[in-house]
C-alpha cells in the first residue's frame, strides 16, 4: 500500500464517513488538504468566496440530509470566518466537521503571522475542538471528532497545522469503524407509566411541537386523536407537524398566529414534544397547568420552564410506547373550542393581507410570499433570511411533508439564506431551491452569488427588497425609539445579477409578481427576482410596551403581529368543518 500524507489520510477518512464535499477558501496552510482532494474522486472541493458561507452551506447540507458535512478555512483569518456559520450549525444540531488549518507547528505560541488559537476559539460552538500537533494523533483525533459531530448532533473542529498535513502519516495508524448514524432513544418504563397516568388524569391536554417531531408526524396525529388534544408548534416544528393536521391551532412566539397561545395556557397538561422553544414568556407559569417535556437531548429538559415531568427520549419512540397505555378520551370540548378560536383568530388577521394588495405599491411582502407559496414546487427547499423573511415564511409557506424550510432559527444570524441555498442545491441540482432573502442579509454576503454562477447552481433568489432592516426597525419602534441606522440605499439587484452572468428580474408592481416568479422558476440556471416591497408592511399591535421586547422576541404576554396568514386560514376552516356534530 502506497504511503499517505496526513492530508491524504484526512480526506480518505472524511470520504469514508460519507462526506461528499468540502466547502471553503484555499490558503497556504490548507493547500496540502486541497491538493489531496484534487486527487481523490470521492470528495469535491467547493470554492466559495467567504468562509462564513462555507460553514452555512455545510450546515444546510447536514440539516437536509442528516449526514455529516464539512467545511474548511485556512490559518488565522481564514478559519475565523467560519465561526458564525458554525455557531448556526451547532445550535441547529447539524453534524458538521470543520477543518481549521493552522500556522506551522513550530511557530505556535510565538505570535506568528496570522496566528490564532482555533482549538480554543471554537470550543463554544462545538462538541469537540482539538489540535493535531503531531502525526501520531491521526487518525484518532479526526475519527473522534466525526463521532462527536454525528453522535451529539453538532459541530466538531479539528485544527491542523499545514506542515503536519504535508508529512507522511504513520504506517500503522489504527483506523476503527466509524459511527455514521444515531440510535433511537426510548424512555424508561417508569417515565412512560407516570406520563400515561398524568394524561389520564388531565381533562384538557395540549401538545406543543418542535423540530424534534421530525419523522414522527403519524405518531403525533395518532396520539392527539386518542387524547383529543390541540397541537401548537414552534417555528422549527412547522414543517414537520402543521401539514395534514386536523388538530392544528397555530404557532406561538413573536411570529405566532392562531390559538396556540390560548391552547397552551388553558389546558390542564401541556406536553412539549421535541422543542427547545426559548421564549418562556409565551409558556404558562400558572400552577394549574402541569408541564411535561419530551426530548432526546437531556440538557434541554427543564431549561425553559419548570417541569412536572422530564422524559428523556426521542418523540417517535416515546409516543409509540405511550399511546397504547393512555386511555382514549371522548370529550372533544376543549379541542373544538381551540379549533374555533384558531379559525376566528385567522379570520381577523387575514384582512390586512387581502385589502387591495394587487394594486398596492410598494408591493405588500405578504402578497409576494403568498404567490411564492403557490408557485413553488411541492418539494421545494426554502432557505429563509432572519428578520422579516422569517415572518413571511412562518405565515405563508405551506408545508406538505415534502417541502423543507431551513433558516437561522436558533442562532438568528443575518445573511444565512443564500449560503444555505448553496449547500441545499449541491445535494440535488434537480430539486427547486428558493432563497427567501432580505436586502440586508443578501447584501451582507452578496459576493457568494458569484458561487451560484461559477457552479451554475439553479438557486432562485427571491429578494424582499424594502431598503430597510425591517425587523430591527420594528424592535426600535416597539421600544419607543425612532428607527435609526436601518435604511439601505440599494442598487438594482437584478441588474447586478445580470452583470454577474445570472438571470435577473426587477419587479415593482404587484401584477408582475406571479409572472416574474414563473419566469425565474423556468430558467435552468441561477436567477434573482428583485421585488421592491413596502417597508411599512407590518402594523404594530396596539397593546404593546417596551418591556415586552427582548432581542428578536417579545418577552411577555400574548403578542401576535397583524399581517395575514395565507392558506392556513383555509386549513383552519376545513378543520372546523370536520368537527363532529353533536
Amino acid at each position: 500500500m502506497a504511503k499517505q500524507t496526513v492530508a491524504e489520510q484526512f480526506v480518505d477518512i472524511l470520504a469514508r464517513a460519507g462526506v461528499q464535499r468540502l466547502y471553503g477558501v484555499v490558503g497556504d496552510s490548507l493547500n496540502p488538504v486541497v491538493d489531496a482532494i484534487r486527487r481523490n474522486s470521492a470528495i469535491d472541493w467547493i470554492q466559495v468566496r467567504h468562509e462564513e458561507v462555507a460553514a452555512f452551506a455545510a450546515g444546510a447540507e447536514a440539516q437536509l440530509t442528516g449526514n455529516l458535512a464539512a467545511c474548511a478555512g485556512s490559518c488565522g483569518p481564514g478559519n475565523l470566518h467560519l465561526i458564525n456559520g458554525l455557531y448556526d450549525a451547532h445550535r441547529s444540531m447539524a453534524p458538521v466537521l470543520a477543518l481549521a488549518s493552522h500556522i506551522p507547528s513550530s511557530e505556535i505560541g510565538t505570535t506568528f503571522f496570522q496566528e490564532t488559537h482555533p482549538d480554543r476559539l471554537f470550543t463554544e460552538c462545538s462538541h469537540y475542538s482539538e489540535l493535531i500537533s503531531n502525526t501520531q494523533q491521526m487518525p484518532r483525533v479526526l475519527q473522534t471528532a466525526i463521532q462527536h459531530a454525528i453522535g451529539q448532533r453538532g459541530v466538531s473542529v479539528v485544527s491542523l497545522p499545514g506542515d503536519i498535513a504535508a508529512e507522511q502519516a504513520p504506517e500503522r495508524a489504527v483506523e476503527h469503524a466509524l459511527v455514521t448514524s444515531r440510535p433511537t432513544v426510548r424512555p424508561g418504563d417508569a417515565e412512560i407509566d407516570t406520563l400515561a397516568r398524568m394524561i389520564d388524569e388531565a381533562r384538557k391536554v395540549t401538545l406543543f411541537c418542535g423540530s424534534g417531531t421530525a419523522g414522527a408526524h403519524a405518531e403525533v396525529m395518532q396520539f392527539a386523536e386518542r387524547v383529543k388534544s390541540p397541537i401548537g408548534h414552534a417555528l422549527r416544528g412547522k414543517e414537520w407537524i402543521q401539514y395534514d393536521n386536523p388538530y392544528d391551532v397555530g404557532m406561538s412566539g413573536l411570529l405566532g398566529y392562531g390559538a396556540a397561545y390560548e391552547a397552551t395556557h388553558e389546558c390542564d397538561l401541556l406536553i412539549l414534544l421535541g422543542t427547545d422553544f426559548p421564549y418562556n414568556a409565551f409558556l404558562p407559569d400558572e400552577d394549574d397547568v402541569k408541564i411535561v417535556q419530551v426530548d432526546v437531548r437531556p440538557e434541554h429538559l427543564g431549561r425553559r420552564s419548570k417541569l412536572d415531568l422530564a422524559v428523556w427520549g426521542d418523540v417517535r419512540e416515546t409516543l409509540r410506547c405511550l399511546t397504547p397505555k393512555v386511555r382514549p378520551k371522548t370529550d372533544r370540548t376543549f379541542l373544538d373550542r381551540m379549533l374555533k378560536k384558531h379559525a376566528d383568530a385567522l379570520e381577523g388577521v387575514v384582512k390586512a393581507y387581502t385589502r387591495k394588495v394587487e394594486k398596492h405599491t410598494p408591493i405588500h411582502p405578504e402578497y409576494v410570499a403568498s404567490i411564492l407559496d403557490e408557485e413553488a414546487a411541492d418539494d421545494a427547499v426554502f432557505t429563509v433570511d432572519t428578520g422579516m423573511c422569517n415572518v413571511w415564511a412562518a405565515r405563508y409557506l405551506s408545508p406538505n411533508g415534502r417541502r423543507r424550510v431551513i433558516g437561522s432559527f436558533s442562532h438568528g444570524s443575518m445573511a444565512n439564506a443564500l449560503p444555505q441555498a448553496i449547500g441545499a442545491q449541491f445535494i440535488d441540482r434537480g430539486r427547486q431551491v428558493v432563497s427567501m432573502s432580505g436586502d440586508g442579509g443578501f447584501s451582507m454576503l452578496m459576493g457568494d452569488f458569484l458561487t451560484l454562477v461559477q457552479y451554475d447552481l439553479p438557486v432562485k433568489v427571491v429578494l424582499f427588497n424594502n431598503s430597510a432592516l425591517g425587523m430591527v426597525e420594528l424592535e426600535m419602534l416597539v421600544s419607543g425609539l425612532p428607527s435609526y441606522g436601518t435604511t439601505n440605499h440599494n442598487p438594482d439587484f437584478a441588474a447586478i445579477a445580470r452583470a454577474a452572468g445570472a438571470h435577473g428580474i426587477r419587479v415593482e408592481k404587484p401584477k408582475q409578481v406571479r409572472a416574474a416568479l414563473r419566469e425565474a422558476f423556468r430558467h435552468k440556471g441561477p436567477a434573482l427576482v428583485d421585488i421592491v416591497t413596502d417597508p411599512n408592511a407590518l402594523s404594530i399591535p396596539p397593546k404593546i410596551s417596551a418591556e415586552m421586547v427582548s432581542g428578536f422576541a417579545l418577552s411577555a404576554g400574548k403578542i401576535v403581529l397583524d399581517g395575514g396568514v395565507g392558506r392556513m386560514l383555509q386549513m383552519a376552516r376545513s378543520n372546523l368543518r370536520n368537527i363532529p356534530r353533536r
